[in-house]
């Protein structure tokens, strides 16, 4: 729900950009588009502002008050600053990291302050491959990080390959050894 409420906010704005709307017909605007049980909302809504026409910052008040309300604001914050990679690739990491971070702007509102938070929850041993560099280009640092787990995972799968080649030659020599043991 919250992200379907922001969504529609930024849908809207996007709307009034290209209609042109003008600031004080933006709320009857959107008081028309209304639907269902938000269009009841705001009936009951409007008589209690006793205002007309009601600014749209305060309609936008009013509605992230009722289908954005504070404790989810907060809740949604702290699902953004606990966030680490843990079993997700790079890129699932990055579309959660940029799912949350639309609800707390503040926290990466420069490309600088974006990229060391995505940073600050990579992986260890991603983040500590990259963290020489000072990548500050948030786009950068998420190439990177892809990178730097792609060759990581390469480098995996070759040492198991590796492994296993070994594991099966020595296998096979021990065998060999029993069976030709005399008396067996």
């Amino acid at each position: 729900m919250p992200c379907q409420t922001l969504d529609w906010l930024r849908e809207i704005e996007k709307t009034f950009e290209i209609v042109d709307v003008e600031e004080e017909k933006k709320t009857i605007f959107v008081a028309y588009i209304l639907k269902g049980e938000a269009n009841y909302w705001w009936e009951a809504k409007k008589i209690l502002e006793n205002t007309f026409p009601i600014p749209w910052t305060r309609f936008t008040e009013l509605f992230l008050e009722m289908y954005f309300p504070k404790y989810i604001e907060n809740q949604m914050e702290l699902k953004f600053l606990e966030l680490k990679q843990g079993n997700m690739s790079v890129a699932e990491y990055e579309a959660k990291f940029t799912k949350l971070s639309r609800f707390i702007p503040y926290h990466v509102h420069t490309y600088e302050k974006k990229a060391k938070r995505f940073q600050q929850g990579l992986k260890p041993y991603i983040q500590n491959r990259i963290a020489v560099f000072e990548i500050t280009n948030y786009t950068t640092l998420v190439q990177k990080a892809a990178i730097v787990e792609s060759g990581s995972e390469l480098y995996a799968k070759d040492a198991n390959m590796k492994k296993r080649k070994f594991q099966n030659q020595s296998g096979r020599s021990f065998e060999k050894k029993v069976k030709n043991q005399p008396g067996k």
